[in-house]
């Protein structure tokens, strides 16, 4: 199946970070700041959303691959955002830019990789295993 994805497409969401985005909530630090896996969740949601738009009913993304360095802390009660911008297609693999920022400027960045996938097809494979 071809897939009419536009060239530089991109995406941006937010998130203020509460209590449970921080890295003493979720134990991947000991200090209320936006833990890095929030960071980047957020970062690979944005690129799903990005694409999600352009694919057939049933069809979606799976994050495959996170190239991302954590540059600067952010405190709780901030907001945060990341942006997406798809820079390669090849076939059903998508490669997008990933950035991540709060009200001082840029906290993260790096590239992530998604594939397309047909989900009922995937979800069927698992349920074999």
């Amino acid at each position: 199946m071809e897939f009419q994805i536009p060239d530089n497409i991109s995406g941006r969401l937010s998130l203020k970070v509460e209590k449970e985005h921080t890295a003493k909530f979720l134990g991947s630090g000991s200090v209320e700041v936006l833990a890095t896996p929030m960071m980047i969740a957020l970062m690979e949601n944005t690129a799903l959303e990005a694409v999600q738009s352009y694919l057939p009913e049933g069809w979606t993304t799976v994050g495959t691959k996170v190239n991302v360095e954590h540059l600067r802390a952010t405190p709780s009660g901030e907001e945060v955002y990341a942006e997406a911008l798809l820079l390669d297609q090849k076939g059903r693999s998508l490669l997008f830019q990933v950035n991540a920022y709060d009200s001082r400027g840029i906290i993260g960045q790096g590239s992530h990789k998604r594939h397309i996938i047909n989900a009922e097809k995937f979800l069927s494979k698992l349920k074999q295993k």
